[in-house]
């Protein structure tokens, strides 16, 4: 299939990208990358985390994406995993996320919230329930990592159907030939995982990560995202260079742990110490500056 073909066949089903397509327009129009943070839902607890959430904006995060806590989150490492589990053992469940982006969208009509997970809670939920709930709530997109194109009946089109964005992660392992069923129905961005296995572990290359995303861009005109393991300014900065944002999960949610008593309660410096992570993050996607040569 031909670039333009594979092009046509990605954005056909596409909804309006609204918040996400203006973030990354503003992006390139400032001649930089973006900052996209990752915090699970209702890490330590509810309040803490919510703070956190309407902190975000202010502190340079460009999109959030909000993990949806789930028993057995297979893909992620064991920061992601111990988070999921305080969210859990502080009572969050969907609905409690759905709640906490709703008291975000309310104050912040701007900054686009992508939900980020596993099925099994969507499922049981009940799907159409789901993205009634959630595109009312202000969410723009969905990243559900159990979900393989050949499942899009499931979810993904009667997501797009609902206009909110099914966002899909490529790998190392993506070649030219998986690539085009991969970007059939995403929209809104791509997320680029930098390496193979799970979050958190190691990082990738930058000269691989420059490379990898302009093999991305021959295949779509859709952003492309790329995370798992940054954990410095340094890095963020690096990998913004060449992919449209940099995404920061598991040293997000160590700077949340780091800041826990021995009980695993909040300190009481808890969120100033995760956002001000988040401001060095950001200044350092910022002291990318590229002028016009951003690669979006």
């Amino acid at each position: 299939m031909s670039d333009l073909a594979q092009r046509a066949v990605a954005n056909e089903a596409a909804p309006d990208s609204g918040r996400i397509q203006a973030r990354f327009a503003a992006l390139k129009a400032e001649g930089r990358g973006g900052l996209v943070t990752f915090v699970t839902a209702g890490d330590p607890d509810r309040a803490t985390f919510e703070q956190i959430l309407h902190g975000l904006p202010a502190a340079g995060a460009d999109l959030i994406e909000v993990g949806m806590p789930f028993t057995d989150p297979m893909a992620d490492g064991p920061s992601i995993q111990a988070s999921s589990q305080r969210a859990l053992k502080s009572g969050i469940k969907l609905r409690q996320v759905i709640d906490m982006v709703r008291g975000f969208r309310a104050k912040d009509g701007d900054t686009p919230i992508v939900l980020m997970g596993y099925y099994n809670p969507i499922y049981s939920y009940g799907v159409a329930r789901f993205l009634a709930d959630v595109k009312a709530a202000g969410v723009d997109g969905l990243i559900i990592v159990d979900l393989p194109p050949e499942e899009d009946e499931e979810l993904c089109l009667p997501a797009l159907k609902a206009g909110i964005n099914f966002i899909r992660l490529a790998t190392p392992t993506t070649d030219d030939k998986r690539l085009p069923k991969v970007l059939s129905n995403t929209s809104g961005f791509v997320y680029y995982v930098s390496i193979t296995g799970i979050t958190g572990t190691r990082s990738a290359a930058t000269a691989d990560v420059a490379g990898a995303v302009a093999r991305l861009k021959r295949h779509t005109d859709l952003p492309i995202a790329v995370g798992f393991g940054i954990r410095t300014p340094e890095q963020a900065r690096a990998i913004a260079a060449s992919a449209d944002a940099a995404v920061v999960g598991s040293a997000l949610v160590d700077s949340v742990k780091a800041q826990l008593d021995k009980d695993g309660r909040a300190t009481p410096a808890l969120v100033d110490e995760v956002l001000g992570f988040v401001r060095r993050l950001a200044q350092g996607v910022r002291d990318g500056l590229r002028g016009g040569t951003h690669a979006g």
